[in-house]
This record gives structure tokens, C-alpha cells and sequence, in this order.
């Protein structure tokens, strides 16, 4: 398989590049500063990107650039994006003209596969749970893209009118037995899953320091501060885990690890090789990998 790998110096682009190379797969590496590899600005024109995509089995985006027309320049090659903005991936949908996987990394990706596996009934309430580990250091456009959030509405949310990001909250049980809280968060899985006739999906987030979801919080209800997180320390480990609970009937998906890249990373090397050589349209995670491959793969 050729795959065309946007972002590949990043944090989970490395990830990316290395399974796939693992198994032999040829990689095409390409950022604005690549080095060994092809340089490619996705701000500007994607007239190079569409001549580059059809010499590829695969196109993945790992780079943190959010452009609907990336679908239309990639055309019939599949295209896999790790966002995890619903609007962004609502429009990306939309503007789809060949397979595209939305979302294929922890959450959306991974929350997406638990979420669809449970037992559900329409209009049953499903939370899902996301810890990220604030000890791990992120890349700027992961710190970009939760800055982002800041003062900003959860997009089309399952409940009638405006919801705030990181103004809610609820206190529930992770993996590990410990009752944390969780601020309300925009993770799209309720975007994603709306069209299969999913219940009610609301995703909230927390993070591995305490103190650090406090902070988070309180950044919410003082959105001039969002400048902050690009410069808070990073206090935690780097253990993260996902929970998808129906209220319903108390069942429970969850998973868990350590690394939030490598395990974005490893589920999104996976989505390429799966959408690779398809005639699918959109499709999710939960699509093309079961909860339990999704276990053995990061376990």
C-alpha cells in the first residue's frame, strides 16, 4: 500500500509513519517543513495535494489542518482525518466524493467504536467519558484545537439550544474504579452516530491532573484566559481512557492506555489500512474496526 501521509513530523504523525513502515507499507511523508520528503502547504492551494493523492492508495491527515475541500482534492483516493471538530467533520461529509473516514483517533475513533457497540434503544442517554493524560505533551495543534474550544457551543447538540463547552459537568467512574469529573465537551460522536440512528450521545472530558481539569474549567467560564493552557505545565501522567455508558441499562464499553499520540496512531494507521482500496463513502471507526480489535491492537 502507498499511503500519503499529511503532517508526518507531528507527534501522531510519527506514530503513523512507523506502523505503516512496520508492515511495509510505503509512505509518502509530507508537511510545510518536511525534510526527506514532499513539502506541501495545505493553507494555500490543493492542486498539488490532488496530483500527489492519485499516485496513492490512501491519503491520511494528521497534520491539524480543518479544509472540507481536502475531500473534493483527494477525490477517489480514501482519506482518513484525525479531527475531531464536528463541524469540520460534519462538512468533510458532505463534501466527501470518494471514501473518507471520519474522525479515527481516540475521540471521535475509538469513543465512536464503544459508543455504536452498545445495546442501545433511540432515546436512550449515552455518555461517553474521555480522560486524556495533561502529563503528556501534546503537539500545538492539539493544544490549538482544546484552546478552541474555549468559549465556543458544542455543535448541534443532541439537547434544544445553546451548549457551552466546559460549563457542565458530571461526576462518574473511570476504568480504574476512581469517580472523577468531567467537563461537558465536543467530541462529535453524537454527529457522527446521528445518521445510523444512535440514542442521545452527549461526551464529556477530563483530564489526568485534578488540578488541571479545574484549571480547564475555570478557563470555560473565563474564555480571555484560553492563552493560558499553550503554557500550562504539564502536570500528570500520560494514561488516558474512554468510557461509553448507557444510563439505560448501566452497560459500559471502556478502554484504556498510556500515550495519547501512539494510540491515535495506531488506530488511525489501522483506519488506512482498512479504507484503503474501497468503495465506501464516509464512514466512522466503529465502520471498520470491532472493540475487541480495537483492544488487542492497543494492548
Amino acid at each position: 500500500m502507498r499511503a500519503l501521509l499529511l503532517g508526518a513530523r507531528g507527534a501522531v504523525g510519527a506514530v503513523i509513519r512507523r506502523e505503516l513502515e512496520r508492515d511495509e507499507h510505503t509512505v509518502t511523508a509530507a508537511s510545510r517543513a518536511e525534510a526527506g520528503g514532499i513539502r506541501i502547504d495545505l493553507r494555500g492551494d490543493l492542486a498539488p495535494l490532488a496530483v500527489l493523492a492519485a499516485d496513492h492508495d490512501v491519503v491520511i491527515n494528521a497534520s491539524g489542518i480543518e479544509r472540507a475541500d481536502l475531500a473534493t482534492a483527494t477525490a477517489r483516493t480514501p482519506l482518513v482525518d484525525i479531527s475531531a471538530t464536528g463541524s469540520y467533520l460534519a462538512a468533510l461529509r458532505d463534501a466527501a466524493r470518494g471514501p473518507v473516514v471520519l474522525g479515527a483517533g481516540l475521540a471521535p475513533g475509538l469513543t465512536t467504536v464503544l459508543a455504536a457497540a452498545l445495546d442501545s434503544r433511540p432515546h436512550d442517554q449515552i455518555d461517553v467519558l474521555v480522560m486524556l493524560g495533561s502529563g503528556e505533551k501534546h503537539g500545538p495543534a492539539a493544544v490549538a484545537w482544546t484552546a478552541g474550544l474555549v468559549g465556543t457551543d458544542v455543535h448541534l447538540p443532541p439537547e434544544a439550544g445553546r451548549v457551552r463547552n466546559f460549563r457542565t459537568s458530571l461526576r462518574a467512574e473511570g476504568p480504574d474504579g476512581r469517580t472523577r469529573r468531567y467537563l461537558r465537551a465536543d467530541f462529535p460522536d453524537h454527529i457522527l452516530l446521528a445518521p445510523t440512528g444512535a440514542p442521545v450521545i452527549r461526551s464529556y472530558l477530563t483530564l489526568g491532573s485534578a488540578a488541571m481539569t479545574a484549571s480547564l474549567e475555570l478557563v470555560g467560564r473565563l474564555p480571555a484566559l484560553r492563552g493560558v493552557l499553550s503554557i500550562a505545565p504539564h502536570l500528570g501522567s500520560d494514561d488516558w481512557h474512554v468510557v461509553a455508558r448507557n444510563r439505560r441499562t448501566g452497560e459500559r464499553r471502556q478502554a484504556a492506555g498510556s500515550g495519547q499520540s501512539e494510540a491515535t496512531g495506531r488506530l488511525t494507521a489501522l483506519a488506512a489500512l482498512r479504507i484503503a482500496g474501497s468503495a465506501h463513502g464516509a464512514v466512522t471507526m466503529a465502520d471498520l474496526v470491532t472493540v475487541d480489535e480495537a483492544g488487542v491492537l492497543l494492548g
